[in-house]
């Protein structure tokens, strides 16, 4: 998978909630994306599956849109 972080984090949320990763923005809530508490839990094992990095649980229920999520996950890279 190639791309930016945050287009590869869309492809993957799209793909979870078979969606078109067009329909995918920075300023949406995963509620507003139709994610459920199961759907959001299977993208972040995803996430960390392909970006090879562990989650803190406690700092995930922070981020509110899918923008927040890539940005953490660009720190989260930087970081390693």
């Amino acid at each position: 998978m190639s791309g930016s972080v945050e287009e590869r984090i869309y492809a993957i949320v799209a793909e979870q909630l078979t969606r078109a990763a067009s329909e995918i923005g920075p300023d949406m809530t995963f509620e507003a994306i139709g994610a459920d508490s199961l759907d959001r839990v299977e993208i972040v094992m995803k996430i960390e599956e392909v970006f090879d990095v562990e989650l803190d649980d406690d700092e995930l229920e922070k981020l509110a849109t899918v923008g927040d999520f890539a940005r953490y996950i660009e720190a989260q890279l930087k970081a390693k």
